[in-house]
């Protein structure tokens, strides 16, 4: 069981992890930082607890794969990389920029620590099968994890990719759903409603598994549950907040699905994390 400890050491650098998010996009003028801020702990908990890998050897035959789905929440995934030791966390601040690896969707070829490019959204699934599928046949003992938006699953490839995990029983696969709730256009359910999402997932022999995206006790509990499946593949369909941990974003997740914040509001969301810190 993990210790009280441990949980505050991971809290601890997802609010770091939430910090570079902000100073990232508002630097670039540009950005995801809604979804990027409810993803923070997921996100944390993979890199830092539960994720066999190695910044030092990238392509590690045997590190377990993340294919991040919902690409344009790239500053997460950078932000992350970088606090694991992938590069300098001082590059974060290229983001966007021209020449610089840190690209308003993450691309395979021009970063370390990236499993698949990804951005246009339904793929990620589809991919994550296959990584799967190539370490059964490897005989090896990694696992496959992969984070989809809750707005992406509206997507027919990502259910095509379920019919196909369920039926080769790929118990080495994790699926995540951040249910945020909301994409660029509105609520994920006025635009194109998903639910009953988990019936859906059982419908294609999926174990489905439910935690809250922003308690890292629940979020891990989910994780080491999913690794004790067996014979099907299994979702963690994990409740979030869009623009978690900054106020004024979690109350206006549309304005800043994929809109930096202004220098104003850089101050303001900073010092939201530093009360947040405090306690």
């Amino acid at each position: 069981m993990i210790s009280r400890e441990k949980i505050k050491e991971l809290e601890a650098i997802a609010l770091k992890i939430r910090r570079h998010i902000i100073l990232m996009t508002c630097a670039a003028a540009s950005g995801h930082p809604g979804g990027s801020l409810s993803a923070a702990d997921i996100v944390t908990a993979l890199y830092f607890y539960k994720l066999k890998h190695k910044p030092q050897d990238p392509t590690w035959p045997d590190r377990d794969r993340f294919v991040m789905s919902k690409g344009h929440a790239a500053p997460v995934l950078y932000a992350a990389l970088a606090e694991a030791g992938y590069f300098p966390v001082s590059y974060l601040k290229t983001l966007r920029q021209l020449g610089s690896s840190l690209q308003g969707h993450i691309d395979m070829l021009s970063l370390p620590g990236i499993e698949m490019s990804t951005g246009s959204l339904g793929q990620g699934l589809s991919a994550a099968n296959g990584m799967a599928l190539a370490c059964r046949l490897d005989k090896m003992s990694c696992r496959v994890i992969c984070l989809l938006g809750d707005g992406e699953c509206q997507e027919g490839q990502v259910w095509e990719a379920a019919m196909t995990a369920g039926h080769h029983k790929l118990d080495n696969l994790t699926a995540i759903i951040d249910r945020n709730k909301y994409q660029i256009d509105g609520k994920v359910e006025d635009i194109k409603g998903i639910e009953p999402l988990a019936d859906k997932f059982k419908a294609f022999n999926w174990q489905v598994l439910f935690c809250d995206g922003h308690d890292m006790s629940s979020i891990i509990s989910a994780l080491e549950n999913a690794e004790k499946v067996k014979g099907k593949p299994a979702v963690i369909i994990a409740d979030t907040i869009k623009g978690k941990g900054v106020k004024f974003m979690e109350d206006n997740p549309l304005d800043y699905h994929g809109k930096a914040p202004t220098r104003e509001e850089e101050t303001l969301a900073l010092e939201c994390l530093r009360e947040k810190e405090s306690k």
